[in-house]
């Protein structure tokens, strides 16, 4: 081929021509996928600050909905975990919501507060007593793996202010802002069991019902059971009473007026209640020393006759040996819990 008829695309200027097109047509490619990327990272992070709840309100919301149940504690690093919320966020909001009331927060952890249980905002002094009992209920409930439970008198009820339980807590029929009848609950009795026997009358009425073969029916029968509770040092038992297959022990968290509110563990009705007992007694007493320190259970401070708060601490604190919880235990000549 001679070189008048060589194509065009052969000559020096034709090969730069297509070089430099070349190169432009690498360039816008390489412009167009930046431009995609570009989109797209603005597609994905538009899309997570979808994802994640725009207003405070929702985020309140997600962290009160990590709490699955009234008996959950979750620390910061839980909260955080399950809301998917950065730490400082929950921190934060944890903290509003607890000034609040919704949550409530103790030294292992968060729970729902007076307002999500359906408390109310004012509590009429529940939210010291829980705040007292909650370290004590927590250490029960760790050590012996049973149901722990904080109630007050309410009438002829018992009110659950708090419940802890683990996995044994969903086959233990109680709820936190529940009720049950006072007279067939240990943690009923171990409260009645202060109040002068007009009180109880006047609390009860004429009669009381039956719920269980194990119920006690008549007032007669519950006024013995009640001066036995207090032979016990005020340790409450009852097994099946208010519901078959279920056995408590109980003590009362006591102040200078009686009786404020009540702590038990909750069980089988094979469970020996007996071997804890000592500790529930000893937490009810801890919780009576927080809410009324300086105060001796049951007496005036300071009134003759009335025992320091050493010498109720010591006097209570030697007396359970094994002998001694066998004499309690059998104050009635039976040996029974009843």
């Amino acid at each position: 081929m001679t070189e008048a008829t060589m194509p065009e695309a052969a000559t020096p200027e034709a090969m730069t021509a297509l070089e430099a097109r070349a190169r432009r047509d690498v360039m816008t490619t390489a412009a167009t996928m930046q431009s995609a990327t570009v989109q797209s990272a603005t597609v994905q992070a538009g899309a997570a600050r979808r994802e994640s709840p725009p207003s405070m309100i929702e985020r309140m919301t997600l962290i009160l909905d990590a709490f699955n149940g009234p008996t959950a504690r979750l620390t910061l690093e839980d909260v955080a975990r399950r809301t998917r919320l950065p730490r400082s966020t929950a921190h934060r909001i944890l903290d509003q919501l607890v000034r609040q009331r919704w949550l409530a927060h103790h030294s292992f952890g968060y729970g729902l507060g007076q307002r999500a249980l359906g408390l109310g905002g004012q509590d009429g002094g529940h939210g010291k007593i829980r705040e007292a009992a909650a370290p004590l209920l927590h250490e029960l409930q760790v050590t012996t793996g049973l149901v722990a439970h904080l109630a007050v008198l309410d009438g002829a009820e018992i009110f659950y202010l708090d419940k802890l339980g683990g996995r044994l807590a969903t086959s233990v029929p109680s709820r936190v802002g529940g009720r049950a009848p006072a007279h067939c609950t240990a943690l009923g009795k171990a409260m009645l069991a202060w109040l002068e026997p007009e009180q109880v009358d006047a609390l009860l009425g004429s009669g009381i019902s039956r719920f269980t073969s194990r119920t006690i029916g008549e007032l007669g029968t519950l006024h013995q059971e009640l001066h036995r509770i207090r032979q016990r040092r005020g340790l409450a038992f009852e097994r099946g009473e208010s519901y078959p297959g279920i056995a408590c022990v109980a003590a009362a968290i006591r102040g200078a007026e009686g009786p404020v509110a009540g702590i038990s563990l909750v069980g089988d009705i094979r469970a020996p209640l007996e071997n804890v007992a000592p500790l529930v007694v000893t937490a009810a007493r801890e919780a009576s020393q927080i809410l009324f320190p300086g105060s001796a259970p049951g007496s005036r401070a300071g009134r003759p006759g009335g025992r320091t708060r050493r010498a109720v601490r010591t006097g209570e604190e030697t007396s359970w040996s094994p002998e001694t919880m066998n004499r309690l235990l059998a104050v009635d000549g039976r040996g029974d819990w009843m």
